[in-house]
């Protein structure tokens, strides 16, 4: 794996479609959304210590219009989605009122709640922030990631380590990249190689890899001599390294490219759908977005065309639709692929918790599945 993190996005690959933890910064740029190991010997956890002080939080609160919009919105997660409207930032619930103000006028960015605590930053520095909209982790770190089973990666001076819930050291930092927890293990990179530790920091799968993804579905995709395969949780060989691509199983199925044709296989390693296709998303809710002939549709997990090509762009399903682009407008589509929000606007997201977040000229609002922008209506 080099050091340039590329998402499986639905655009051709140019080179080989590999994912690094270089860039584990966080990112919400348009609304979407962003980003210790204690072994034997290491001296106990230690409380963080703040680098930043803080100006008097503003009271100011978002002004609301009909329909709602913004310059900048997350998706919905854990009951609010992130919403910034000129200087202002907070969180909205799911009719739209306010339902966090961010008490620091001096955050920049921030992140969606993931366990009840958000990334945010100030300047070079990143926090957290509870469901008050206050410090839970004060400013301090150069990177910081969401929290997820109990662990957030986080970089201070030129290591990453983990954090518990509490802003407290549970992995010194101690590694050049670290990547979230899922499946109980996370992937760390020391000396250019990558392995996995576990939540205390020990290294069940020590670094050995020229380059690893996180686990899901009980595999992780791991380089070996050039090629890609897959460890299972206990770091044997699940499937052998043979495919000059490879990504996360998700659906029970994994996306493979041999050459530049791509495929998926079963957890075994059997062929589910040769390499024959110019190019394919991971398959979500059944179904998986492939490109034939320039023109974006779906396949079902046997192969078969279910959603006859004919999108300039095809997003993953989620909560039953998928948001699709024709003649330069983004609509929604079912798994049976008729139209339930026909294509009006500018960009669109996935739905999360019953909303979307679209993009209506330069400003960004939310629409439900009846169609009504949130704002709009009884």
């Amino acid at each position: 794996m080099d050091d340039n993190l590329k998402l499986s996005s639905l655009c051709p690959p140019s080179n080989q479609l590999s994912m690094s933890l270089h860039n584990l910064s966080v990112t919400l740029a348009l609304g979407l959304a962003l980003l210790g190991l204690e072994s034997c010997g290491r001296a106990a956890p230690k409380r963080l210590h703040s680098m930043v002080e803080f100006m008097k939080p503003s009271t100011q609160a978002l002004a609301m219009t009909e329909p709602l919009l913004f310059e900048t919105v997350s998706d919905f997660s854990e009951g609010v989605a992130m919403v910034r409207k000129g200087d202002s930032l907070g969180y909205i619930d799911p009719s739209g009122q306010l339902a966090i103000t961010v008490l620091d006028p001096n955050v920049g960015v921030a992140a969606g709640y993931s366990e009840d605590l958000a990334v945010a930053q100030v300047g070079n520095y990143y926090g957290y922030l509870d469901r008050d909209g206050d410090w839970a982790i004060e400013v301090q770190f150069q990177q910081a990631k969401s929290f997820h089973q109990g662990r957030a990666a986080v970089q201070q001076g030129n290591a990453y380590g983990y954090i518990d819930r509490a802003g407290v050291w549970v992995v010194e930092p101690a590694y050049d990249l670290a990547d979230d927890f899922a499946d109980g293990l996370a992937v760390v990179k020391q000396d250019g190689v990558y392995g996995y530790v576990n939540r205390a920091g020990a290294e069940v799968i020590p670094p050995k890899f020229r380059d690893a993804w996180s686990f899901a579905e009980d595999r992780a995709v791991v380089r070996l001599d050039n090629r890609y395969g897959y460890l299972n949780s206990t770091g044997e060989v699940a499937i052998a390294a043979t495919y000059d691509g490879a990504f996360s199983f998700a659906d029970g199925l994994a996306r493979v490219r041999v050459a530049d044709r791509f495929g998926f296989i079963t957890p075994s390693g059997d062929w589910a759908i040769p390499a024959s296709l110019s190019f394919a998303a991971d398959f979500a809710e059944g179904l998986a977005a492939v490109l034939i002939d320039g023109k974006w549709g779906y396949i079902d997990p046997t192969g078969a065309v279910v959603i006859t090509p004919q999108y300039a762009y095809a997003a993953n399903f989620s909560e039953g639709l998928a948001a699709v682009q024709v003649d330069g407008r983004y609509g929604y589509i079912d798994s049976a692929g008729e139209w339930v929000i026909e294509p009006t606007y500018h960009n669109a997201g996935s739905f999360s918790e019953g909303l979307a977040r679209v993009q209506i000229g330069d400003r960004w609002g939310f629409v439900n599945k009846s169609t009504q922008l949130l704002g709009v209506g009884p």
